[in-house]
C-alpha cells in the first residue's frame, strides 16, 4: 500500500513519524512524508520519501514575534494555510492509497483526500476533542471551572483551529472541483488514532469510540548516526549534566539565552548540556556544553534531568528515558504537557518563559534534582511506557483496511 503522511510545523511535528515512517515500511508498505523543505535531510536519514510542502516554519515564528498588529500575523498565517494547502493537494496528486495525517493540516488533509478518493486516518500527536475531563492544549481560561468549563474550553480550542485553515479549505475546494460548504476540522476525520501514551493522558470516557489513545510512535534515528566525540567526552568527564534546550522556541534570542543558561548553571551547580535548536543557544563555561541535533533516545537517559519547552516531543523522550524534568513552556500545546509532568511528579511546578529569570531557572533546576520522589516517579513512568507499543493498533487497522 502506498502510504503517505502529512504533517506540517517545526521539527517535533515531523520527527515522531519518521518512528512510525519505518514501522509501516518494515510492514511492507511504500511510505512518504508531505513536510516542509527544511525537513527533507531527516526523513531522508530515516530512509523515508519526501515530499516539499511549501512553508518555513521557522520563519513564521520570526515573523510572528516581530509582527507589528494583529492584521498583519493573520495575513501571515493565510498565507502559510494557503502554501500549505497547494503542497498538501499536489503531495496527494502524486499518488498514494492512504493518507495519515496530522491534526494542523488535517482538514487539508481531508479535502485532498475526498477530492482524490483516498482514505484519511487521523494521526494526532496531542488531544484533540473536547472533554469534560481536562481543557484541550491551547485553551483559553473561557470555560469556568469543572467539566462543562472544560467543555466549552475546548470546543474554542476546536473553533479557533477550524478558523485558521478555513480559508484554504474554501479556496482547495473550489481548485480541486469540490462543492463548498463541507466541514474543516480535525475532528471530522476518523478514525483518529492519538500517538501519546494513556499513562500520561488517558483517553477520556467522554470521547468518541472512533478516537482512541495507542502510544507514543518514538523518532527513528538517522542510519548511521554516531555521537560526537566532543559530547561522549563532556559526559564522560564527570556527573550527569542537566540537558536545557528549547526546540523551535525563542527564535533569534540565543544569546540573552545563553547568558541566562549559564548563570542558572552557576546558580544550581551543575554541568549542563544545552542544545543550540532554533534560538541558537550557546553554551557558556566549562561545565556547559553546546551541541546541535542529537538523538533524545541517546542522550537523555544519560543525563540527569531535562530542561526544556514542553513540546509534545521533547516531554515524551524525557518521560521515555526515566528522567526528571523542568518544564519551561513558551506556547500552543506546551502549557498542557508542563502541567501534565507536574501533575505525574516527575518535574516541579513549570516555569514559564514569559519572565524567565536565571534565579527562577537555577532554583527549579535544584528542586527537581534535590527531590527523590521525581527520580521515583520518572523511573516507574519509564517502566510503563517502555511495554506500550503505539505503532500496532495503527498498523492493525491499516493491515484490515488492506484487506477488505
Amino acid at each position: 500500500m502506498r502510504i503517505l503522511i502529512i504533517t506540517a510545523g517545526s521539527r517535533g511535528d515531523v520527527a515522531p513519524y519518521t518512528g512510525l515512517g519505518r514501522r509501516l515500511l518494515e510492514a511492507g508498505h511504500q511510505v512518504a512524508v508531505a513536510a516542509h523543505p527544511s525537513f527533507a535531510a531527516l526523513l531522508g536519514g530515516c530512509g523515508l520519501d519526501h515530499r516539499p510542502v511549501p512553508g518555513d516554519p521557522r520563519g513564521l515564528i520570526r515573523d510572528w514575534a516581530r509582527a507589528a498588529s494583529r492584521e498583519e500575523t493573520q495575513a501571515l498565517t493565510r498565507a502559510y494555510a494557503d502554501g500549505l494547502a497547494d503542497g498538501v493537494a499536489k503531495a496527494v496528486a502524486d499518488g498514494a492509497d492512504l493518507l495519515l495525517t496530522a491534526s494542523g493540516p488535517a482538514p487539508l488533509s481531508r479535502t485532498a483526500g475526498e477530492a482524490f478518493g483516498v482514505p484519511v486516518i487521523g494521526t494526532y500527536l496531542v488531544p484533540s476533542f473536547a472533554t469534560g475531563r481536562f481543557p484541550l492544549p491551547n485553551a483559553r481560561n473561557t470555560g469556568g471551572p469543572g467539566p462543562e468549563g472544560n467543555l466549552a474550553a475546548g470546543r474554542d480550542v476546536l473553533r479557533r483551529a477550524e478558523g485558521v485553515f478555513a480559508g484554504a479549505v474554501t479556496r482547495l475546494r473550489a481548485l480541486l472541483g469540490l462543492p463548498a460548504g463541507a466541514p474543516a476540522a480535525p475532528v471530522d476525520v476518523r478514525p483518529v488514532f492519538h500517538g501519546f501514551s494513556p499513562r500520561v493522558v488517558p483517553r477520556p470516557e467522554d470521547w468518541p469510540s472512533w478516537a482512541e489513545v495507542v502510544g507514543y510512535w518514538w523518532p527513528a534515528r538517522p542510519d548511521g548516526w554516531q555521537p560526537p566525540a566532543e559530547l561522549v567526552d563532556f559526559l564522560q568527564a564527570g556527573p550527569p549534566p542537566v540537558f536545557i534546550g528549547f526546540g523551535s522556541m525563542a527564535v533569534g534570542q540565543g544569546e540573552r539565552l545563553g547568558e541566562l543558561v549559564a548563570a542558572a548553571v552557576r546558580r544550581a551547580g551543575v554541568r549542563a548540556v544545552v542544545q543550540e535548536g532554533w534560538a541558537g543557544l550557546s553554551g557558556r563555561g566549562d561545565d556547559v556544553l553546546a551541541v546541535g541535533d542529537v538523538p533524545h533516545d541517546w542522550l537523555f537517559p544519560r543525563v540527569a534531568a531535562v530542561v526544556h519547552h514542553a513540546g509534545a516531543g521533547t516531554t515524551a523522550a524525557g518521560l521515555r528515558a526515566g528522567v526528571p524534568a523542568v518544564p519551561v513552556p513558551v506556547m500552543a500545546d506546551q502549557p498542557f504537557w508542563a502541567s501534565r509532568l507536574y501533575e505525574l511528579g516527575v518535574a516541579p511546578r513549570p516555569v514559564p518563559f514569559q519572565g524567565l529569570t536565571a534565579e527562577a531557572l537555577g532554583d527549579a533546576i535544584t528542586a527537581c534534582l534535590s527531590e527523590p520522589a521525581h527520580h521515583r516517579r520518572a523511573a516507574g513512568l519509564a517502566r510503563g511506557i517502555a511495554a506500550e507499543d503505539g505503532t500496532a493498533a495503527l498498523l492493525a487497522h491499516i493491515s484490515a483496511q488492506g484487506a477488505g
